[in-house]
């Protein structure tokens, strides 16, 4: 094969990687926070928290559940929690939104890992240790796969429940966390996995 020939192949072959790359990147699953605006039977017009305004398709199988205010004293011990927050210098977290996950979902992603909420947040999945009243508001600490992690609730941290959910919970008005929500080739999205809350704006 002659060099020119070999150059256009490789070209062709960068192209057809990087058109795969680009349709993989398409099909991973992100998350939208937002309102509903509109409900059209399974579609949903949805108003980012940015401001932006994307249409929703329910999955026939989607997973839904509510997030209901709760409190500290309701968060027993070894609950299975999720954590969203950001890193202290000493190593600790404070979060600013946390969830307590359904019996099921124990141990489903139990760790730490990026977070997309805000710029440099994590989101913790553990199970609490303890609980106690500090100076800087109130300390939980949780454990993970052998390791320990300690949380600062403050007074502005978001506490919720999680609980079962219908879909006639969303409607205009509801305020919305999409988990697993794939792109479509018309730019709309598929969602497989939603919170709605109820009185509370899901923060995490």
């Amino acid at each position: 094969m002659s060099n020119w020939n070999m150059t256009r192949a490789l070209g062709a072959a960068t192209i057809v990687i990087s058109l795969a790359a680009t349709a993989a990147l398409a099909q991973q699953p992100s998350r939208i926070r937002g309102q509903i605006e509109k409900a059209d039977g399974a579609m949903l017009s949805v108003k980012t928290n940015d401001g932006k305004m994307v249409m929703v398709k329910v999955a026939d199988d989607v997973r839904l559940s509510s997030l209901a205010k709760t409190t500290l004293a309701d968060i027993k011990g070894d609950s299975y929690i999720g954590v969203a927050g950001m890193a202290r210098p000493d190593g600790s977290i404070e979060a600013f939104s946390i969830h307590v996950l359904l019996p099921a979902a124990r141990g489903n992603g139990e760790g730490e890992r990026p977070w997309d909420a805000k710029a440099g947040s994590t989101m913790t999945n553990a199970y609490l240790e303890s609980s106690v009243a500090s100076a800087d508001g109130h300390t939980l600490m949780v454990k993970y796969k052998g390791s320990e992690k300690k949380i600062i609730v403050t007074p502005t941290t978001v506490l919720a429940q999680a609980g079962p959910a219908d879909k006639s919970e969303l409607k205009p008005g509801a305020q919305i966390i999409i988990m697993a929500a794939v792109k479509q080739p018309d730019d709309s999205y598929l969602a497989k996995v939603i919170y709605v809350g109820r009185g509370v704006k899901p923060a995490m």
